[in-house]
């Protein structure tokens, strides 16, 4: 059975999308079978691996009537595409009986053929991460090491308790880890410390650094590994991926 992991921040610009495909990526290499859900109308992570030609999107999945075919981007690594359409699935799904549950039913269907299902959110807390949140067993947060980005997580926090609640009772939060980090910079360690005292052990040793092979691996259509894996992004996401898993954070 699959763990299915959202990876969530309302905030935009947090490194949502970098961090899905780079920790779905390390897994990959670990030979987890891996599963990644580009569920943001932005579609930057079916952009990542520059899938083109997308016959069948998650927009179409959730609107119901097609089977779902995920697309092998590397050995042990595939994606379920999005695409601009999915911007109106929020309106399209609002009048549909449990239609929170939409995704759960549709990712029920591939657990036994993956080890990991990472859900990569959209930058709101509106259906589609209604739904991704009652899909998953777990929450990572990926933080910026900025003040605002820290300062909307009690918006989240309380989602996710509603939904615990209401919806999916078996949700949790399994990690928060910083972004964009650079330790010489005095906001950043302060930003630091002050999740430190917000989630306490969920918060990961590992950080992000700014690196600029990141981003230019999205630019050539890679993760961080198959791009460069000496660079100091590859390393992070390794770290951050070897922390996850011998901590058994999932």
């Amino acid at each position: 059975m699959s763990q299915i992991i959202a990876i969530s921040n309302h905030k935009g610009g947090v490194g949502k999308t970098t961090s899905t495909v780079n920790i779905g990526a390390a897994l990959a290499l670990k030979n987890f079978r891996v599963l990644l859900v580009d569920l943001d109308p932005q579609a930057n992570l079916t952009q990542n691996f520059r899938i083109k030609d997308i016959e069948i999107s998650i927009y179409d999945n959730l609107k119901g009537g097609k089977t779902v075919v995920p697309k092998e981007v590397k050995k042990n690594l595939y994606v379920i595409p999005s695409s601009l359409d999915l911007s109106a699935a929020e309106i399209e799904l609002s009048s549909e009986p449990g239609r929170e549950y939409v995704l759960k039913d549709i990712l029920s269907t591939l657990e036994s053929k993956f080890d990991y299902i990472l859900i990569d959110c959209p930058p709101s807390l509106g259906l589609l991460t209604i739904n991704a949140l009652t899909a998953a067993n777990k929450v990572i947060i990926p933080l910026q090491a900025e003040f605002f980005p820290l300062k909307g997580l009690d918006k989240l926090k309380e989602v996710i308790k509603k939904i615990k609640n209401r919806l999916n009772p078996n949700l949790e939060i399994a990690c928060v880890f910083l972004t964009k980090y650079d330790y010489r910079k005095v906001l950043n360690r302060d930003v630091s410390e002050a999740a430190k005292n917000f989630f306490g052990d969920k918060l990961l040793e590992t950080t992000i650094s700014s690196n600029i092979a990141v981003a230019e691996a999205q630019a050539q259509g890679m993760d961080v590994f198959l791009y460069n894996r000496s660079c100091k992004g590859a390393k992070d996401y390794k770290d951050l991926c070897d922390e996850i898993i011998n901590k058994g954070v999932f």
